[in-house]
């Protein structure tokens, strides 16, 4: 049985991450956020599972610094 794969356009993963667009290109460029899927010639979408664990280690890498 194959995982079903969910994907979020731009505008959702800003909502989810409350960053800029130009932050997460930033952030991508820099090799610290999920690469976005091509899904044709001019789209792409990013993985949501890929965007819940970057959201999810920087929780804990908040927690680790605390610590």
């Amino acid at each position: 049985m194959t995982e079903s794969v969910n994907f979020w356009k731009l505008k959702k993963v800003m909502e989810s991450t409350t960053l800029s667009k130009s932050t997460i290109y930033a952030y991508i460029a820099e090799d610290r956020f999920p690469k976005p899927v091509s899904l044709g010639a001019r789209s792409v979408a990013w993985v949501e599972s890929e965007i819940n664990e970057w959201k999810a280690q920087q929780v804990a890498m908040r927690d680790e610094a605390a610590a």
